[in-house]
């Protein structure tokens, strides 16, 4: 099971394609530089880190009109 779920993260990021492509930009960086923006994650992933990133509002996407 994935923790946090999908339904969850789409309060925070309602587009499923944006999700994916935040989640996995973020998990590249995390790759390299290896600072997660939250402590003590559950995941021992990039993409469950940056995914929980998300979640805990570490990380987000700006809106533009």
């Amino acid at each position: 099971m994935l923790e946090p779920s999908i339904d969850s993260l789409q309060e925070k990021i309602n587009s499923k394609y944006t999700l994916v492509t935040v989640s996995a930009r973020r998990a590249r960086e995390l790759q390299n530089e290896s600072n997660p923006l939250v402590e003590n994650h559950k995941s021992s992933t990039y993409v469950g880190i940056a995914l929980e990133e998300i979640y805990n509002d570490k990380l987000y996407v700006k809106e533009t009109d």
